[in-house]
């Protein structure tokens, strides 16, 4: 039990659990440990979300992308994480991400009834979830008004944190350059200049057709010092 309760501690939404209620929680719901090889497909873009996916061990590269896939925003959730927790309820309890194993990964997966059982008998489970979902809709508010406010570099900042989760890595944006600056409205030379400068920070590389973040956190600081 004892490596088991670590496991768990250690994810995001177990945080201030005791170990009494883990315990309780283990005998009274279905834990479902499931391992992928490299190369493997944990999740589909819009298959439907029924169960909640712990990544307890190895890493998942997640992509979300437009409908044409013109813009697809890639990330790597590496262990201990959850994937897209924000779409397990609501109106549309879809995936919006393909996620695929980067290495032999394990996921603990949780069915919807049973992950409701537990939110309903423990506040600090509610509690997690319900603070996940919040900063969540926060950041993805953010995101779109970002679009066609502030300047470009926060635009561009705002516009990937909402599409990625918190401990990504290895984030890129794949895109002809021509319809990102027609995304943001702006000039090509604007779109560059902005680039190289982000650049020359260590923020992001960039080619014709990708943009490579070096940290998600970078982009936080952004934005946090422009508010400040």
């Amino acid at each position: 039990m004892d490596s088991m309760y670590e496991i768990l501690m250690g994810l995001p939404l177990f945080k201030g659990v005791s170990r009494e209620k883990i315990s309780e929680i283990v005998e009274k719901a279905k834990f479902h440990f499931l391992k992928y090889l490299e190369g493997e497909s944990l999740v589909a873009a819009h298959e439907a979300c029924t169960h909640i996916k712990f990544i307890i061990s190895g890493s998942v590269r997640l992509s979300i992308s437009n409908y044409n896939e013109r813009f697809k925003v890639s990330q790597t959730l590496h262990a201990p994480n959850v994937i897209a927790p924000d779409f397990l309820f609501g109106k549309a309890p879809f995936y919006p991400c393909a996620g695929v194993a980067v290495e032999p990964t394990g996921i603990l997966q949780i069915s919807k009834n049973d992950y409701m059982h537990i939110l309903n008998n423990d506040e600090v489970f509610l509690f997690n979830f319900l603070n996940v979902l919040s900063m969540n809709a926060q950041k993805a508010v953010d995101g779109i008004l970002a679009i066609t406010s502030g300047n470009l570099e926060e635009r561009i900042a705002f516009w990937i944190v909402a599409l990625t989760q918190r401990g990504g890595t290895d984030i890129t944006l794949a895109c002809k350059q021509r319809d990102l600056y027609s995304l943001f409205g702006v000039q090509r030379t604007s779109l560059i200049n902005t680039l190289e400068s982000m650049k020359s920070r260590q923020l992001l590389d960039y080619t014709n057709n990708e943009i490579h973040f070096y940290s998600r956190d970078k982009l936080l600081e952004l934005l946090n010092a422009t508010a400040d």
